[in-house]
């Protein structure tokens, strides 16, 4: 199954109540076939009403790490979100909407076949990496789970509310740099 397959059932999920408030659904976009992946937590407006991951005020700011160490949507990362459809008011998906909707990100994953996953945000932290993950604490260190690299980073919509944490963010992006050079990934 290729992602655009993948995708078009997805359009067709109808397991949880988040698709009915939906405007479009928030698959991914980027690289079909990354070495990095990045997992957010969950559409907001921005995304809903253009139906792509990270477009509004955090997208921008997402888009400016990436560039910092040479990454790029368009390039050599994919990214996508836990759920795939926007929370009402933007509120962090459930955990029982997280259940409904991981089959969907594990094709993806399979799919892809990333070698690192960041997780953007405490919520994805927590469901991939560890169920008590703590940004300001654990952000940018790596784990190996299934022979993948993870690592955990503030959200970018986090960092928007609370700029003094900028600078930390952009440590964590410098040290995925790290790995991609030390790992011997070609980004292209």
């Amino acid at each position: 199954m290729t992602l655009d397959e993948l995708e078009l059932e997805c359009k067709n999920c109808r397991k949880c109540p988040l698709c009915e408030g939906r405007t479009n659904l928030v698959f991914g976009t980027g690289k079909k076939d990354a070495d990095i992946m990045l997992i957010g937590e969950g559409p907001g407006e921005n995304e809903d009403l253009q139906g792509q991951p990270f477009v509004g005020r955090s997208g921008q700011l997402l888009d400016k790490f990436l560039a910092s160490v040479d990454l790029s949507r368009e390039k050599n990362v994919y990214i996508a979100n836990m759920v795939k459809c926007r929370p009402p008011h933007n509120r962090d998906p459930k955990p029982e909407e997280q259940d409904i909707c991981i089959e969907w990100l594990r094709q993806q994953f399979k799919i892809i076949r990333p070698k690192i996953i960041v997780c953007v945000g405490r919520i994805s932290a927590q469901r991939l990496i560890s169920p008590d993950f703590k940004v300001t604490k654990e952000h940018g260190t790596f784990v190996e789970k299934n022979g993948v690299l993870m690592m955990g980073t503030y959200h970018p919509a986090a960092i928007l509310r609370n700029p003094n944490n900028k600078e930390l963010a952009f440590q964590d992006w410098l040290a995925l740099r790290e790995k991609i050079d030390e790992l011997g990934i070609d980004i292209g």
